[in-house]
C-alpha cells in the first residue's frame, strides 16, 4: 500500500467541497464584491458551476450577493470566526511552546496576565529535577512595576494611565532595587517600548532576575506575558531571542499578525 507523502498538502476527497474552498479563497483575496465572471476566471471553474456553488453558499450565509452578479464573503463566516476566537484560550495556546522552551533552557517559564494593578501567574513549565530554580506559584500575584511582565503591560499604557497607576499604588517597593519613583519608572518603560522586552533586576525578590516578552491577540492587544525566572547570575541574555520566538508562536496561534517593522 502506497503511503501518502506528509509534505503534500491534503485536498478534500469530495470535489464540490474542494471547489467551494477555492471560491471562498477567491472572495477572500478581495475586499470589495467580485463579479461572477471574475470569480469564474480566477477559480478556473465554469460560470454555471461557479454560480450554482455560490448560490448554495449564499443560502447558508457563507456568501452574500452584494448586487446581482457579484458576491462577497458572508456574515456567517464572521460569526463562526468569533466563536473560534472566543474559544481560543491563552493558557491552552501557550502550554506546549512553554514546555519546549523549558526543555531548551532548563529554567522555569511563567505565563501571567494582568488583573488590575497586578499580574497573576496562571501557568508555569518547570521540572523538579532541574536543581536550583525560581518557581512562581500559580495564582500568585505581584505589582506591575516590580515584575518583568507587569512592565510590559505598563509600557502598553499611555503616560496618563501610568501616572494614575503610580498614584493609586504609591509605587511601593519590595527590595532595595525596586523602582519606587515615577521618573525612574517612566525611563524603564521607555526602554521596554524600545526593545520590546522587559527585565526584573531583583526588584520583586532579592537574588532573582527575570526577563519577559509579550503575547498579543488578533487585535494586536497585549493579553499575557511569558517570563523566565532564574537566580541572580544564572539568567542568560541569550535566552531572550528564544523567549521572543516562543511568544511570537503563541501570538500567531491567537491570530496575531506581526507588523512589518519590529515592535
Amino acid at each position: 500500500m502506497k503511503k501518502k507523502d506528509p509534505h503534500v498538502p491534503a485536498t478534500p476527497s469530495v470535489q464540490v467541497i474542494e471547489r467551494m474552498f477555492t471560491l471562498i479563497d477567491v472572495l477572500a483575496s478581495r475586499e470589495e464584491a467580485v463579479s461572477l465572471k471574475e470569480i469564474s476566471e480566477k477559480s478556473g471553474l465554469h460560470p454555471s458551476t461557479t454560480h450554482r456553488i455560490l448560490n448554495d453558499l449564499a443560502t447558508g450565509r457563507f456568501v452574500d450577493r452584494a448586487q446581482p452578479g457579484s458576491y462577497r464573503l458572508g456574515m456567517r463566516l464572521l460569526e463562526l470566526g468569533n466563536l473560534v476566537k472566543g474559544r481560543l484560550n491563552v493558557r491552552d495556546a501557550a502550554m506546549a511552546p512553554m514546555r519546549e522552551l523549558h526543555k531548551l533552557i532548563q529554567q522555569p517559564v511563567n505565563l501571567s496576565m494582568r488583573q488590575g494593578d497586578e499580574i497573576v501567574y496562571i501557568e508555569r513549565a518547570y521540572s523538579e529535577r532541574s536543581g536550583m530554580q525560581v518557581v512562581r506559584a500559580i495564582g500568585g500575584r505581584a505589582p506591575l512595576h516590580l515584575t518583568s511582565v507587569g512592565k510590559l503591560f505598563l509600557a502598553a499604557d499611555d503616560p496618563q494611565r501610568v501616572r494614575a497607576y503610580a498614584t493609586r499604588t504609591g509605587l511601593h517597593g519590595h527590595t532595595k532595587n525596586s523602582i519606587t519613583q515615577l521618573p525612574a519608572l517612566e525611563r524603564e518603560l521607555a526602554k521596554v517600548r524600545q526593545y520590546g522586552s522587559a527585565h526584573d533586576n531583583e526588584e520583586l525578590e532579592l537574588g532573582v532576575h527575570c526577563m519577559a516578552s509579550g503575547i498579543y491577540d488578533d487585535q494586536d492587544k497585549l493579553v499575557a506575558g511569558l517570563s523566565i525566572s532564574a537566580p541572580t547570575g544564572r539568567l542568560d541574555e541569550g535566552w531572550l531571542p528564544k523567549l521572543q520566538a516562543v511568544t511570537e508562536e503563541i501570538s500567531a496561534i491567537l491570530g496575531h499578525k506581526p507588523a512589518t517593522a519590529s515592535r
